[in-house]
């Protein structure tokens, strides 16, 4: 049947005929020839609009559903040195479950040359690595990488024994933790009735690290105590004052409040002896009646409410990889 109406074809317009591949001459050079797709790569060839419909398609299927199972095996960037771990676990993935960001910012993050595995830059997306061994960096700060280390903050109450067990019946630690109780060591002590921050992890290196008085990590403290305090209180602490053990000084302190015969301190140090801060204010003349302990390196109690605990954040766990030289 002939089509009413209509003119000649224009040249061009037509589908090719015979089977042969459609050409175009780019000026001064040789004729280019359109390729088939090949079928060994699921997105070699697309679009960038193709490969961002069909990413979306992808994750329409839901979250068991892993893109990067079908991205090209030698992603995207720049090559590197580093050596694919069989079986190992995508970089952007790992960054993503760590907490580090989407697996959208965790690619740029890679792209853009701020993540390090094992002490080297890498830039592909697909780089397979094993979070459980390797230390992954991201702007020179470690990330907790294994799924299997726990990191815990607990506001420890008065009354409470800093530990997991107790043969007296006393309250420990392990009341308040419940079921990740067993997985967890506690790093440090509070005495029976100091309340505060208290960090657990399954982490033996860090929390060994953070434990040692070689690393110096400084711990801050609220005290009460009996005033009034002198203003020359803070400049006695820092210089020293005499122990039985030895000298004992202050980081920093500061007067926080004080009414009539009580006054609130704050104390840092990163002294670690047995009741350390009670005995250095007690020599100083102003005795304890309340201690609580606010921080641990980079790590705040902030509002966390007494007998409660929260995860750390990825944040937190990086910084206190950097307190210790991690």
């Amino acid at each position: 049947m002939t089509r009413q109406g209509s003119g000649p074809r224009r040249p061009g317009r037509g589908r090719p005929g015979g089977g042969q591949p459609r050409t175009s001459q780019p000026p001064g050079g040789q004729p280019r020839t359109s390729q088939p797709r090949t079928s060994g790569n699921p997105t070699a060839g697309l679009s960038a609009a193709e490969l961002a419909r069909a990413r979306a398609a992808a994750a329409s299927l839901g979250p068991d559903f892993d893109r990067d199972d079908w991205e090209p095996g030698d992603g995207s960037g720049e090559r590197d040195s580093l050596t694919d771990v069989p079986g190992g676990v995508r970089l952007q993935k790992v960054l993503a479950a760590a907490g580090v960001g989407s697996r959208r910012y965790c690619e740029e993050l890679i792209g853009a040359g701020r993540v390090e595995v094992d002490g080297e830059i890498v830039r592909r997306f697909g780089a397979r690595v094993d979070p459980q061994r390797q230390i992954i960096r991201v702007d020179g700060r470690r990330i907790p990488a294994s799924e299997d280390l726990v990191y815990v903050a607990l506001n420890k109450p008065a009354g409470v024994l800093t530990s997991m067990s107790d043969s007296r019946g006393r309250k420990t630690m392990a009341d308040l933790l419940g079921d990740v109780a067993e997985r967890l060591f506690h790093v440090g002590r509070l005495d029976y009735d100091t309340e505060g921050l208290m960090l657990l992890t399954n982490d033996g290196e860090l929390a060994h690290r953070l434990a040692h008085p070689r690393f110096g990590v400084p711990k801050t403290y609220l005290a009460e105590v009996t005033g009034p305090v002198p203003k020359d209180l803070g400049r006695q602490l820092i210089t020293g004052v005499e122990l039985e053990d030895g000298v004992a000084s202050a980081d920093k302190f500061r007067v926080v409040e004080q009414v009539g015969g009580r006054a609130m301190v704050e104390i840092t140090l990163h002294e670690g002896r047995k009741h350390i801060v009670k005995r250095m204010l007690a020599a100083a003349g102003h005795p304890v009646s309340r201690l609580v302990r606010t921080q641990v390196g980079p790590v705040a109690l902030g509002s966390l409410r007494p007998g409660t605990t929260r995860r750390l954040t990825t944040k937190e766990v990086g910084d206190l990889y950097a307190a210790v030289g991690m």
